[in-house]
């Protein structure tokens, strides 16, 4: 008897302490940032950013965790696997809606298996021109293009990367007829153009801006919708081609049954800190335009950017993997 009384004794004390353990305050831990590229990528840059920024907020380090390979789809798988409890978060980028148009078999469905939580900035690219292509403004460039169909061509990082996929909208959108050369990187693709191999580019803005600015290349249009704050002197691509926006979307994600008083949480702390001065300075000194958003409204641009991009990729042709 005085066993079972000390058993009941302490399944009692272990029942009361329960409650207590169940109301402690997140975060209770480190929170891992997963980011799908190497460091020194924009997503890296991105997330060591935000993860100081959230970090003294939250009263908890935020740790970038680089896993880089196939698209993001790596880091994004790893986010999806692990435990919804707030402590695993994805920052990610437009390659989460392009990937599944790209490759025949996903092992996750994004909209289905991650939960958004907001979407932090977006970055653009900038449509550049080697000094030998004789057109000066993109109605120029377009003009060019259909009196010479199949001649002027196009240098791109990859096959399925935004500056690839934002050449293809490009050429839809405006009707005209262009070659695309694939290379490995964006390193080698802006090679080719500095030595007038390729005669235009849609590179990211931090990969070309420096040549832009010494003059190697003519820069005619950004892929925003609208101009950038960091580059306010070129104009956008949409003021000719009404509609055209090829930017690059970056938030964060958790798992699928993450609760939702942590998504809130989170959302309310990225939020508040994209909305300080000193972060909206640093971001727009990177090239991004801060954004913001519930997570309502970053799922509903995830699912329309997947939606806009599997067209691009059917119309261009494109096969998957």
């Amino acid at each position: 008897m005085k066993n079972a009384a000390l058993i009941g004794c302490c399944t009692l004390a272990a029942l009361a302490q329960a409650p207590d353990a169940a109301a402690q305050p997140y975060p209770a831990k480190p929170i891992r940032l997963v980011v799908g590229s190497t460091p020194g990528g924009t997503s890296d840059i991105l997330g060591r950013i935000l993860a100081r920024k959230l970090g003294d907020a939250l009263g908890q380090q935020v740790v970038v965790d680089n896993r880089a390979g196939a698209s993001g789809i790596i880091g994004a798988e790893l986010v999806v696997k692990s435990a919804a409890d707030g402590y695993t978060l994805l920052l990610t980028q437009t390659s989460l809606a392009i990937n599944p148009s790209m490759f025949a078999r996903m092992p996750y469905d994004a909209l289905r298996d991650l939960a958004p939580i907001s979407e932090i900035v977006r970055t653009g690219s900038i449509l550049v021109l080697h000094p030998s292509v004789p057109a000066k403004t993109v109605q120029e460039l377009i003009a060019l293009a259909r009196a010479k169909p199949g001649m002027l061509v196009i240098g791109s990082s990859g096959s399925g990367t935004q500056p690839h996929l934002a050449a293809e909208l490009f050429k839809v959108m405006a009707h005209v007829d262009m070659q695309q050369v694939l290379y490995k990187g964006a390193g080698q693709a802006v090679i080719s153009l500095l030595a007038g191999e390729v005669g235009l580019q849609f590179p990211n803005a931090p990969t070309i801006l420096q040549y832009v600015k010494a003059g190697r290349v003519r820069a005619l249009g950004v892929t925003t919708a609208a101009r950038m704050q960091s580059l306010p002197e070129i104009p956008a691509i949409a003021e000719t081609l009404p509609g055209y926006e090829a930017s690059q979307f970056f938030g964060v994600l958790a798992p699928a049954g993450t609760p939702r008083g942590i998504v809130e949480r989170l959302n309310q702390e990225i939020n508040r800190a994209l909305g300080a001065p000193e972060m909206k300075e640093r971001l727009i000194a990177e090239g991004a335009e801060v954004v913001g958003s519930t997570p309502e409204q970053f799922f509903a641009t995830i699912k329309s950017e997947t939606e806009k991009w599997a067209r691009v990729i059917r119309a261009a042709g494109i096969k998957p993997d």
